[in-house]
């Protein structure tokens, strides 16, 4: 399932955002819209957050208008906004993580993936958004690539994605 040209492309990014805007926690997300669902072809953190999970998308219908739809990134800056969205706090807060942006991956016009960061909580801002959205921006083409190379294979729902 690994694929090691898609994975530098995410490693990079990783590797960008811990500079600034920091993050502690990177998954890269393809966006399967035939089944709504989120499937996790890259992580900084295998063991909690393994490649392969797929869950249908059950969060907040505000977070899928603005990050699917409108195709906008997502800003929850501290614990009280990760809870109206994600089901494992728990998991995020045990890795030192309270704060997420979530910036999606567009390509020809369609969102292809999303790209999770997460930090401290309280360390995201408005400008922090516009810094990871500028790092996005800047690989957006090899990351639309990156996420182009993992083809959606059968589903492995159950596993909670950040």
């Amino acid at each position: 399932m690994k694929n090691p040209t898609s994975d530098a492309v995410f490693q990079e990014v990783f590797d960008t955002l811990r500079q600034d805007p920091g993050a502690i926690l990177f998954t890269a997300l393809q966006w399967i819209p035939e089944t709504s669902s989120l499937r996790r072809i890259f992580t900084s953190h295998p063991i909690e957050y393994p490649v392969g999970a797929e869950k249908t998308v059950e969060i907040s219908a505000g977070w899928l208008a603005a990050v699917i739809t409108a195709k906008v990134p997502f800003l929850a800056a501290d614990l009280s906004g990760l809870e109206q969205v994600f089901t494992d706090v728990e998991l995020i807060q045990s890795l030192g993580c309270g704060g997420v942006i979530n910036i999606p991956v567009v390509n020809r016009g369609d969102v292809v993936g999303v790209l999770a960061v997460l930090d401290a909580g309280g360390r995201y801002t408005q400008n922090s958004v516009a810094t990871a959205t500028r790092v996005a921006a800047a690989r957006s083409a090899e990351l639309a690539a990156a996420f182009a190379q993992h083809e959606p294979t059968t589903s492995r729902k159950g596993a909670v994605l950040s």
